[in-house]
């Protein structure tokens, strides 16, 4: 069973598209003094340059094929519009016969390189290697045990120094002293201006206010 065939718009617009460039070039190199089949023969020449060009870049997109992309395109483009009424088909200027004179020679070069210049090779990939071991993780070392300090002898705890034996005269005075100390200052005396004021040892002082509290 045949399937049915469905006109696709894209195809009929690049048939259109295709057909007036053709023509418009026709026109143009006939114009330019191509007569006869050499007029035909250069819109095909156009297309075929343009082909190879789309074909390099399906593949690659270097700046050679862009080159010559953008030589093609200017020959069809500038051949729809020169012959869009601005120009004068009877009166071709001379530098125009030059470059369709010299298109064919252009074209040729074009299609020999994109058709022999090899393209950039893919990168090759590489070969799978063997697995590697997993890297050995080096583990900190413990801490050695600190030393064991000998146990020392327990100190002799030192005597108690012998009690001061203070006359019952020197504490009245002192007593009397304090007093005084209290009424002026408000506070008890201390060690250190009981020693001073009676003039007498550390132990002695401590002795006498130790009696006084």
């Amino acid at each position: 069973m045949f399937r049915s065939i469905r006109p696709d718009a894209v195809l009929v617009q690049a048939v259109i598209a295709g057909a007036l460039s053709f023509a418009h070039l026709h026109d143009l190199a006939a114009a330019a003094g191509q007569d006869g089949w050499k007029a035909w023969a250069y819109p095909i020449s156009v297309d075929l340059l343009l082909v190879a060009v789309w074909r390099r870049l399906r593949t690659e997109r270097s700046a050679l094929a862009w080159f010559w992309f953008l030589i093609a395109l200017a020959a069809s483009l500038g051949a729809n519009i020169a012959t869009a009424g601005l120009l004068d088909l009877e009166h071709v200027p001379a530098w125009l016969r030059i470059l369709v004179a010299g298109w064919p020679a252009l074209a040729f070069l074009g299609g020999t390189l994109l058709a022999h210049t090899p393209a950039n090779p893919a990168p090759v990939p590489e070969p799978e290697s063997a697995p590697r071991p997993a890297p050995v993780v080096d583990r900190p070392e413990a801490p050695e045990p600190a030393p064991e300090v000998p146990e020392t002898a327990p100190v002799p705890a030192l005597p108690k120094a012998a009690a001061v034996s203070v006359p019952p005269a020197l504490v009245d005075h002192a007593r009397k002293l304090a007093t005084e100390h209290h009424t002026r200052t408000g506070t008890a005396i201390d060690t250190a201006t009981l020693r001073a004021r009676l003039g007498i040892t550390d132990d002695l002082a401590g002795a006498i206010v130790a009696q006084l509290a």
